[in-house]
């Protein structure tokens, strides 16, 4: 489990993604694209965010202790922080 004091508001991620270039996002904008997808895929959630009640909320569950969203056959979504020389 990644530790949370590892990283900072300012940090950015890299996003890898089925048949998409690898994209480097901000933490607000790797949490919008984890709130879309786990909306079109309530009914395939992994078991960790069952008892979590709204997407928001298992968006930063997510993003605080994974780094990967199964989100079908032959799919997949995978996001690792990374800092970017200032």
């Amino acid at each position: 489990m990644p530790n949370t004091l590892m990283y900072s508001d300012d940090d950015m991620y890299v996003v890898l993604a089925t048949d998409q270039p690898e994209q480097f996002v901000t933490a607000a904008e790797l949490l919008a694209r984890l709130e879309s997808v786990l909306a079109h895929h309530q009914d395939n959630l992994p078991y960790e965010l069952h008892d979590i009640a709204n997407i928001p909320e298992q968006a930063r569950h997510l993003l605080a202790t994974s780094c990967e969203l199964d989100i079908g056959p032959s799919q997949f979504l995978q996001w690792y922080a990374v800092r970017l020389e200032k």
